[in-house]
């Protein structure tokens, strides 16, 4: 069971993660404006892939209650950083955004340390 709360808690940040950054992103170069408490409150009303967003990361934080329920903390926190790898790279694939040496090795850094804790 501990395996299956661990994916879902990835999976759901990491594409909650995604969402939220394109579609803040999207807004705030469509309007040529910065967000605001209130552009940002409208702009969950009006876009489906930020409420969905906000869906994903909801279902990542109970996930993560979830797993820090029947395992310790000393495990679940590091067992969800693949997030970072995994955002990382994605938002150079899917984003479009420059990930610079620096960021690669650090993401590389974090997976060696998965890899060793596992």
């Amino acid at each position: 069971m501990k395996w299956i709360l661990l994916t879902i808690v990835v999976v759901t940040s990491v594409l909650g993660d995604l969402l939220q950054s394109h579609e803040m992103k999207r807004g705030a170069a469509t309007k040529g404006e910065r967000f605001g408490l209130v552009s940002i409150l409208k702009a969950i009303g009006t876009r489906p892939k930020l409420i969905l967003a906000i869906a994903s990361m909801t279902i990542s934080f109970l996930a993560f209650l979830a797993l820090v329920q029947t395992q310790p903390l000393s495990f679940a926190v590091p067992a969800t950083a693949p997030t970072f790898v995994l955002e990382t790279l994605l938002a150079g694939l899917v984003l479009k955004e420059r990930v610079d040496s620096r960021r690669a090795v650090g993401a590389l850094l974090v997976l060696g340390g998965i890899i060793l804790l596992g």
